[in-house]
């Protein structure tokens, strides 16, 4: 059976957006000058409707009376190439985190740098990039550049607002004492109580997990670029498991191929330490500026509960 989730976060998010939009576009018209398009990062847990919601956006955006042409863009779309991801793999053979696409250090942040400062410079003709996850088996492989949308055409209006989305977007590097108090942290609540412990993070070496943070502090050049960030988080992150366990089976019984729920497990454990890193420093409010950040919590049925601005 098909999983139906009702649109209940646009209602809440469309209003705080359209403001952000015109404070935007009021400051760069103070200062005489043209505004740059107007970038919304959006987080959200796996499976707890973004989909739904960023379809809702674009609409409303690019629709009467807003009529403000849209792009979205996702973070799974920078994933490395194929062969990229294989010799990162096999330069840490021995680190779980990085054996397949996921986790920060697999995206190609360069690319995804470049494409957003020619939206920033309004060039013509750019192709946004995009991956296909069915290739080599389902380890993915970034599609021919040929198949990529193109924007910015000539006799198109330009892009005035990109929509940034994705599992990880958003997401800032700890220090280096805050990672390690949170592994310790880990490690302490399994061995205090194996049982009420659910995480992964304690089954990890420290030094994979720095990996990993070393490298999400490459992503702040993209992060850096948000105007605005949505954040729809969930009353308990291991929801995860059971929403990527319904949208599998519900994929299975669609196209009668798909995950084991074995498999969907062991890909939700992949990156399920990210949440458990970085999901108190969204919760915090990733900018310096109150205001400008929009949390959504939403229960086990993907329904808001509350709704913060920070």
């Amino acid at each position: 059976m098909a999983i139906e989730i009702v649109d209940d976060k646009s209602e809440h998010c469309i209003p705080f957006i359209l403001d952000k939009i015109k404070a935007h576009c009021d400051y760069y018209k103070k200062e005489g000058k043209d505004a740059p398009p107007f970038f919304l990062g959006l987080n959200g847990i796996q499976g707890a409707g973004k989909t739904t919601l960023v379809s809702a956006l674009y609409n409303t955006l690019t629709s009467p009376p807003h009529n403000l042409p849209t792009v979205v863009f996702s973070i799974d779309d920078l994933y490395l190439t194929h062969s990229a991801q294989r010799k990162l793999a096999e330069s840490q053979p021995n680190n779980p985190l990085i054996q397949h696409r996921g986790q920060p250090s697999t995206h190609d942040i360069a690319l995804g740098k470049q494409i957003f400062s020619q939206l920033v410079a309004r060039e013509p003709n750019i192709r946004i990039p995009s991956y296909d996850k069915s290739l080599h088996d389902g380890q993915g492989d970034r599609a021919d550049p040929e198949t990529w949308e193109v924007i910015n055409k000539d006799g198109e209006p330009p892009i005035e607002v990109v929509i940034f989305e994705g599992w990880c977007v958003g997401f800032r590097s700890l220090s280096d004492k805050e990672l390690v108090q949170k592994w310790e942290g880990a490690k302490a609540a399994r061995i205090f109580d194996k049982e009420a412990y659910h995480g992964r993070l304690a089954s990890l070496e420290l030094e994979h997990v720095s990996f990993v943070n070393e490298a999400l502090r490459q992503y702040d050049a993209l992060t850096d670029y948000f105007g605005a960030l949505v954040h729809i988080d969930a009353v308990d992150t291991l929801f995860v498991y059971e929403w990527r366990l319904q949208q599998e089976r519900a994929l299975r019984e669609q196209k009668g191929k798909g995950m084991t729920d074995k498999q969907v497990i062991e890909f939700v454990n992949g990156y399920y330490p990210a949440y458990e890193l970085y999901t108190d420093v969204l919760r915090k409010g990733i900018f310096s500026q109150t205001g400008k950040q929009l949390r959504l919590i939403v229960d086990k049925q993907r329904k808001v509960e509350q709704v913060e601005l920070q």
